[in-house]
């Protein structure tokens, strides 16, 4: 059985996968720019091969701490920017010890040869693989050449941060670093589009209406990283369609000791979101959250941010 979503083809199983394959190996959370240089020799190839990312769930990382990992593009996500960039298969591995337990060798025999009668393989020049990650780049180029398949290495991406003049390289990791101090320009310039919030308008208290500022409550997947708290101006899609700028507040609202929350409020716009899906894009941190004496002082506050943010989005 093959599910097809957004356009790309998701194999129940990978004995269903379409072949044959050029495939682009890699865990692709976030589908930042270096990634998407993985991602480009593959797509070169569409009349001869199927373009497949393979990629592993659960991470890696996450099978082998046994702790739940935030992820910069949950699944539906990552397929709807694979499909925008003319993917047409996704693989997800099952990551468990059987396949944390093949060696180099098997994994591209079995795996790629046998089960993606594979033709092409495009991976970045730090890729690992195989039984405690011993397979290099240049191992899985030693063994696919007897069976004449193309591996295709990319360097690695580098971006100039606003603090420094040598540049550093982009990778999940530090997009994560750089959303936990809610640095946007930077996660930007590595992602190559604003980091985003995807989720459901739900019901919320309904405390910003009364002060003059009603806010849309987002319900996300519950494995979407989310960045440091606080403040940010916005731009909002209403399922695909611009419709607004914004100001969202995540975490706490500790003026009224709500609990967590992600909530948006729209400029110049006023309708029924409830049961909608918005795609909220994070611009600029404005502020953290802080803890005010009245609803009188939390509204003036969100006030210079809504004028704040207007200066800031185009």
């Amino acid at each position: 059985m093959i599910h097809r979503k957004f356009g790309v083809w998701i194999p129940s199983s990978i004995n269903n996968a379409r072949t044959p394959t050029a495939v682009a190996l890699g865990n692709f959370d976030g589908i930042h720019l270096g990634h998407r240089q993985v991602l480009k020799p593959i797509l070169k190839l569409t009349k001869e091969y199927t373009p497949t990312v393979v990629t592993f769930e659960p991470h890696p990382q996450e099978f082998f701490s046994g702790e739940s990992r935030q992820l910069l593009t949950p699944t539906n996500e990552k397929i709807q920017i694979l499909s925008s960039l003319k993917i047409k298969q996704l693989i997800r591995l099952p990551f468990n010890q059987d396949l944390a337990s093949l060696s180099p060798l098997e994994f591209v025999v079995d795996i790629l040869i046998n089960k993606l009668n594979v033709k092409y393989i495009s991976v970045g020049e730090n890729f690992y693989f195989g039984y405690k990650r011993t397979g290099t780049v240049e191992l899985l180029r030693d063994f696919t050449e007897r069976f004449g398949i193309s591996v295709h290495t990319t360097k690695l991406q580098t971006f100039l941060n606003s603090n420094r003049k040598t540049p550093l390289r982009i990778s999940s990791s530090r997009i994560r670093k750089y959303l936990t101090d809610g640095n946007m320009t930077e996660v930007k310039q590595m992602l190559g589009y604003s980091y985003f919030l995807r989720g459901l308008v739900v019901s919320g208290q309904k405390i910003g209406r009364t002060i003059g500022f009603p806010t849309a409550n987002l319900k996300l997947p519950e494995d979407k990283l989310l960045p440091c708290d606080g403040v940010y101006c916005v731009y909002v899609e209403l399922e695909n369609k611009n419709i607004s700028k914004g100001v969202i507040n995540i975490g706490k609202r500790p003026t009224i000791n709500s609990g967590s929350t992600v909530e948006v409020h729209l400029l110049d716009w006023s309708g029924n979101l409830y049961g909608k899906t918005l795609t909220v894009y994070l611009e600029k941190f404005l502020r953290s959250e802080q803890k005010f004496s009245s609803l009188k002082t939390l509204k003036d506050q969100i006030e210079q941010d809504c004028r704040k943010a207007r200066s800031i989005l185009i």
